[in-house]
């Protein structure tokens, strides 16, 4: 199924032009005014389903449920938040959502130092760059850092930066599995699919550990508990940006075991060591091949949702960086071009 991202009634994206994209069938969303670490209601998640059903759409994924900070940290506090998530996603199987996309990366969701690159053709992309990241101030809080969309104050940052130099990779990953082993079992009762999402850049920022970053990683995420409701959101343009990461090979060994959940399919070209920026969809613009990705994808029998992801501004658009609805509706249409003739052979 091809999906398309709502940001919910805040979106200047209506659903009704959403469901005008051929192939967009189902929406990915989620609730934007709950507190980190609150329970998700029931009446509010079946009121998110019902206005996509409405216009003629499923609500095949949410994306995400935040993970608490102190939760990754491993602190006392962690254990009532790991039940409020359980909560959550109990009343995600109630309200008939399948899917759980969500991530485990320290203080920072995926980031980027741009936010309008201009590209050759005129559009704006989002890019990354090792070097200019270096040189974002934290002691000001978030407020210099490109499009993060959570706002923390210098003293906020400061103490969660302080309380993470304990936290290394190995501590993280106990921390993960805590997390896991708590949840799954709930995920798979409730008939959810849990879609663990790749660190985005795939590699440590501003000195936090980062641990979702391969094929390797992925794989171990899935056998930390070895269920079928434990899998992974396979992101191509995030996995993609280390080049050693081979993309057909991870589809294939993960999707073979089932534990592909989910998939984002969008391209980037790297431009450097640790620097990249976001192109358009087809792979002649960018370093992934987009045909062989989606070939591994069916010939794993992969059948869950698909989305374009992240988007270029073109056309004189305006709004949120990486999700206009032109060049995400271009992209949705050319993935769903190229499932067709793959499965048509």
């Amino acid at each position: 199924m091809i999906t398309f991202r709502w940001f919910g009634p805040r979106d200047p994206i209506p659903l009704a032009h959403i469901r005008q994209i051929p192939a967009v069938r189902g929406i990915v969303g989620a609730l934007f005014d709950i507190p980190v670490g609150e329970p998700w209601p029931l009446n509010r998640i079946a009121a998110l389903r019902e206005d996509v059903e409405r216009h003629g759409m499923s609500l095949a994924v949410i994306e995400s449920i935040p993970v608490h900070e102190d939760i990754k940290l491993g602190r006392s506090t962690r254990s009532r938040l790991v039940d409020n998530y359980c909560e959550s996603v109990r009343n995600l199987g109630s309200a008939g959502v399948p899917v759980l996309c969500y991530n485990f990366m320290p203080v920072f969701d995926w980031t980027r130092t741009e936010l309008a690159r201009r590209l050759d053709d005129g559009s704006t992309a989002l890019a990354y760059d090792d070097a200019a990241l270096a040189k974002i101030d934290l002691s000001r809080g978030t407020a210099d850092l490109p499009g993060w969309a959570t706002a923390y104050s210098a003293d906020e940052l400061g103490k969660l930066l302080d309380a993470y130099r304990s936290v290394n990779e190995d501590k993280l990953w106990e921390n993960l599995a805590y997390f896991l082993e708590r949840v799954v079992p709930v995920a798979a009762s409730s008939g959810v699919r849990l879609a663990l999402h790749p660190d985005d850049p795939p590699w440590s920022i501003f000195g936090l550990p980062r641990i979702v970053t391969s094929g390797a990683a992925l794989e171990r995420v899935t056998s930390l508990v070895d269920d079928p409701a434990n899998g992974i959101t396979f992101c191509a343009g995030s996995l993609a940006a280390d080049a050693s990461n081979d993309l057909t090979a991870i589809v294939r060994r993960l999707g073979a075991k089932g534990r592909i959940h989910f998939a984002h399919c969008r391209n980037i070209k790297r431009t450097g060591a640790r620097s990249f920026q976001e192109t358009a969809h087809p792979s002649e613009f960018g370093d992934i091949d987009m045909r062989a990705v989606l070939g591994a994808l069916h010939d794993t029998d992969f059948a869950g949702p698909i989305r374009s992801d992240h988007g270029r501004m073109i056309w004189g658009e305006t709004g949120q960086p990486g999700y206009g609805l032109h060049d995400r509706a271009l992209g949705a249409m050319y993935l769903h071009g190229l499932w067709e003739g793959i499965t048509r052979g």
